[in-house]
């Protein structure tokens, strides 16, 4: 029976596993099958908007013959002459402007509001909108710039904005020793950083974005959308934070974003995202900074800074939240003294309480947070000492001993309370309760007095395990 109930156990623990290990990739393997496969399958214009210089019978015969060709597709304006329908194309009210001169229709784009649209605008109005014996004239009056000639340049620099500033949150969760004040201070800090380098190489070294400080001011404000929001995730969702933001930022940010396909050409439900996603509405901006003389910036504005203002709002709940926790666990353990709230918890990229070696701590690795040396009352190290962490429910969290010079150090707890029991063959073994955080690396060192050896119901044996029930008792009032 307890083979078999060992046997389940190891089962389930290899299954947990699994799905903590794999369930990241899954997503992205999701995201792009039914994501960014669906988006930029098929293209076709959806109610695209087009002014006709011409009178509303004339418009409206026009509207019939391209639903009949293409339903649904285009959604025309009828102006009173050529100059104002040229002008709704350079305001940006409009992708294309058509004149149905008798002998030479004048067909007017942007190939601003994508190369892809354009080419697709040319098309229909050849085939469908003008009359036999007539020759249709195209005229570009929003060309892209030198270094931009495709229009999706903007989708790259976008993308280097985005990615930096996500990972930067998933950095921060290692960054021993940094308060929530620390991470946000570095998150804004990488965010100008990330979003002047941006813009230097985007305009001054490709002439693919405007030489304008606005263009700057976006880019900024799009690393703050990712950066500040994912960090307020880490505080609810803990190591699944990555999957929201992933998905928010990365799986529907860029299908949504009308930078690869321009948005009219894309299926209904991205159609809805693209005004409400930080990428779509900063790729907005951009465009209309470079293009449309700072036009139509309202939206995209409001729509950012809301994203950075919901991102902070989260931190500070988290904030609130965790500090409530302390509090909670500071009175159930009897103390006055409420630790300041600490950073996120490192277990976004260590699950699990591990041991470390003592000293070989190298760039790149999980620093500890709780080290110290178990010795005897002469100073003598005692190498091979157990140190046992549990909760302060009385599970167990992590069991290690001591090095040859009766150091310890271990990592990948939990923020919270936690009680450490120190022990060695023939010494009387030692507990405290200590505050463990990724904001404070601790370190404790024990004193082991000689005693009886410690045996399975020993009196020291009994005696350790006592002072561990006693002061988990606490948690238990949580």
């Amino acid at each position: 029976m307890a083979s078999a109930d060992a046997t389940t156990t190891r089962a389930g623990d290899l299954v947990r596993t699994l799905v903590m290990g794999l369930w990241l990739p899954a997503l992205f393997l999701a995201g792009l099958l039914f994501s960014f496969l669906p988006a930029f399958h098929h293209p076709a214009p959806h109610h695209v908007k087009v002014a006709v210089a011409a009178s509303p019978a004339t418009t409206a015969q026009l509207q019939h013959r391209l639903d009949t060709a293409i339903p649904g597709g285009f959604t025309l304006q009828p102006v009173d002459s050529e100059a104002e329908a040229r002008s709704a194309v350079l305001n940006g009210d409009v992708v294309a402007a058509f004149a149905p001169a008798p002998h030479h229709p004048q067909l007017f784009g942007a190939k601003a509001d994508g190369a892809a649209m354009e080419s697709v605008i040319r098309q229909v109005f050849t085939s469908g909108a003008q009359t036999a014996g007539t020759t249709l004239d195209f005229q570009e009056l929003v060309p892209t710039r030198p270094g931009d000639t495709l229009g999706t340049s903007p989708f790259y620099l976008l993308m280097a904005c985005t990615l930096p500033a996500y990972f930067l949150v998933v950095s921060m969760q290692r960054a021993v020793g940094f308060s929530r004040r620390a991470h946000v201070a570095t998150m804004v800090g990488g965010g100008a950083v990330a979003a002047v380098a941006c813009y230097l190489t985007g305009a001054y070294g490709m002439d693919a974005i405007p030489q304008h400080p606005l263009a700057l001011l976006y880019l900024f404000l799009l690393t703050q959308t990712v950066s500040l929001t994912s960090y307020g995730l880490v505080s609810f969702l803990g190591p699944f934070f990555p999957g929201a933001a992933v998905t928010l930022f990365i799986m529907l940010s860029v299908p949504s974003s009308g930078l690869t396909v321009p948005v009219d050409l894309l299926r209904g439900f991205f159609r809805l995202l693209h005004p409400v996603l930080p990428m779509g509405n900063a790729a907005d901006a951009l465009r209309n900074v470079d293009y449309f003389d700072d036009r139509h910036l309202g939206r995209p504005t409001a729509v950012l800074c809301a994203w950075i203002a919901a991102g902070t709002a989260l931190i500070v709940l988290g904030y609130v939240r965790h500090l409530r926790q302390l509090v909670r666990e500071a009175q159930a353990g009897m103390t006055d003294h409420v630790p300041a709230p600490p950073a996120e918890d490192p277990t976004v990229e260590l699950p699990e309480p591990v041991a470390l070696p003592p000293r070989q701590h190298h760039f790149g690795t999980q620093p500890p947070i709780l080290t110290g040396q178990v010795s005897g009352p002469a100073g003598e190290p005692l190498p091979d000492a157990t140190v046992t962490v549990t909760d302060p429910r009385g599970h167990q969290l992590l069991h290690t001993r001591t090095d040859k010079n009766g150091e310890y150090a271990a990592t990948g707890f939990h923020d919270g309370f936690a009680i450490v029991v120190a022990g060695a063959p023939g010494r009387q073994p030692v507990a405290t309760r200590l505050h463990l955080s990724n904001a404070t690396p601790v370190n404790q060192d024990f004193t082991l007095t000689p005693g009886r050896q410690a045996v399975p119901g020993s009196r020291s044996s009994r005696r350790a395990t006592t002072i561990a029930h006693d002061q988990g008792n606490a948690g238990r009032t949580l």
